[in-house]
């Protein structure tokens, strides 16, 4: 895959992933970030200005923890909105890219060695 359609496409899926993941167990950005670094690839430096805007959107909502290895650390807690952020995403997920599977699937056939994930859901 060329590396702009990676970006572009880890970038659409950003704030999805990360309700995601909140919607498991509240998170510390930095955990979040290594969490979506080793699964996605995203970079920790898109992030934090990420979580300050779902904060500022009313998805998420904070709170702070003592460590044991620091200082408090800043939790975020997913809201009411932000599970119905998140259940609006999955849905219009789900439908997205159920389409681009049958496209791609629709393409097999006219491409030698093609194999398409996802294209018999």
């Amino acid at each position: 895959m060329s590396e702009p359609l990676q970006v572009q496409l880890r970038k659409g899926v950003l704030e999805m992933c990360v309700l995601a993941l909140l919607s498991r167990a509240d998170g510390y950005a930095y955990d979040i970030a290594s969490r979506l670094a080793e699964d996605i690839g995203m970079g920790e430096g898109t992030i934090y200005p990420l979580m300050r805007r779902m904060q500022t959107d009313g998805l998420v909502k904070t709170y702070l923890e003592e460590s044991a290895s620091g200082p408090p650390r800043k939790y975020y807690q997913l809201t009411k909105a932000g599970r119905a952020a998140l259940a609006a995403h999955t849905g219009e997920w789900t439908t997205f890219s159920q389409a681009v599977a049958r496209i791609l699937a629709d393409t097999q056939s006219q491409v030698p060695n093609m194999k398409v994930v996802g294209a018999d859901t």
